[in-house]
């Protein structure tokens, strides 16, 4: 057990808290997502923590199955873990399917703690598994972020902020920013400098220097086209991209996108696509921001602190970042979405308390 230090004396009581690990806990990891992130590092110092506190159980304390197209990364990392002397056994990994290994952990009636991160639909049959058992979860799903713009933001700020909260990891990131919303008055303007600063950028094969890569499959590029290819279809004007080679996909914009199109609202694209949506006023880009079934991160650009407070506070979501993209996370912040998103949050110690139980002792007729 780990001592909180919450101490209560009251006439002839007190009361002691503490926190006991919660064992046996299968994990999931979708994507292709460097080691070094902030979330993985929160996930894994929170994790080293808790381990200490459940060392009296017996092994493993810790399972990990993953997406199988990308096992290798947290392969590498459970080696370093073991390298730093935790106890053998402790941590271990099932590679292969979600449906087939994962489905079979998180039924099993040992395992006491489920986190996922993935999409929404398997996010809620995992909840099903654990429901069955009481079992703790935490869900980590989709989201479908919200770019917001308004017409006296720095635009040119914003166009970097585009590319670094968008085209990062080409594109494959939970919380980047996958809705642009562009205010009537700068519409213009903004496309034309973010169509020029996307054509800077250099695509090629991911290990050498270049700013996209491919995406993590073919399957997977070629959803990203066949999403494109629907935006088009509901009223969208293709203005950069849009062609894919293999499981490379372009940095491509669509713009003149209804608000009405299945991207405006609950269509997440995993993937470098920038859907741009005119509006009118904050009130209307608040409305079709709040329209998505998601609610994970979101973000506004402008020069006015009293809007800019007015739409991170309107924003149905869980984090907005002011005059930067949504993709913005340090590894000690809560993390976590609203709605379709997810339940429980990330952050050191967030996952702390995610990963454990909150146990109170009483000592009653000790003081005099």
């Amino acid at each position: 057990a780990i001592d909180f230090g919450e101490i209560t004396p009251r006439c002839n009581l007190s009361a002691i808290g503490l926190r006991d690990g919660i064992a046996a806990k299968p994990g999931n990891a979708r994507g292709s997502i460097p080691l070094a992130r902030s979330e993985n590092r929160s996930r894994t110092k929170t994790l080293l923590c808790v381990l200490q506190s459940i060392f009296s159980a017996p092994p493993p304390w810790w399972q990990y199955t993953f997406a199988h197209q990308n096992p290798s990364t947290l392969v590498m990392l459970t080696e370093l873990l073991c390298q730093t002397g935790i106890t053998k056994g402790a941590i271990q990994i099932v590679t292969g399917r979600g449906s087939v290994c994962g489905a079979a952990l998180s039924k099993h009636p040992l395992v006491d703690k489920i986190t996922f991160t993935g999409s929404t639909e398997v996010g809620i049959i995992t909840a099903k598994y654990a429901a069955e058992k009481l079992a703790h979860t935490s869900l980590e799903l989709g989201g479908n972020d919200a770019f917001i713009v308004c017409d006296d933001a720095d635009i040119d700020l914003a166009v970097e902020e585009t590319v670094w909260g968008r085209m990062y990891n080409t594109g494959q990131v939970c919380c980047a920013s996958k809705r642009f919303l562009v205010q009537k008055g700068i519409h213009a303007e903004f496309v034309k400098k973010l169509t020029a600063r996307l054509k800077k950028l250099k695509q090629g094969d991911p290990m050498t220097d270049v700013d996209l890569g491919t995406l993590i499959s073919e399957e997977d590029a070629i959803h990203v086209e066949n999403q494109v290819k629907l935006i088009i279809k509901q009223g969208g004007k293709l203005v950069l991209g849009g062609k894919r080679n293999g499981a490379m996909y372009p940095a491509t914009i669509v713009d003149n996108v209804p608000k009405t199109a299945d991207v405006a609202g609950d269509e997440e694209i995993f993937g470098p696509v920038v859907p741009i949506i005119e509006f009118k006023t904050i009130d209307e880009a608040i409305e079709i921001a709040n329209a998505s079934k998601f609610g994970l991160c979101g973000c506004v650009f402008t020069k006015d602190a009293s809007k800019a407070l007015k739409v991170a506070n309107a924003l149905q979501c869980g984090g907005v970042v002011i005059n930067g993209a949504s993709f913005h996370r340090s590894f000690e912040m809560p993390f976590g979405g609203y709605k379709f998103s997810g339940i429980g949050g990330e952050g050191v110690m967030s996952t702390f308390d995610e990963m454990t139980h909150t146990k109170t002792i009483t000592l009653k007729n000790i003081l005099k």
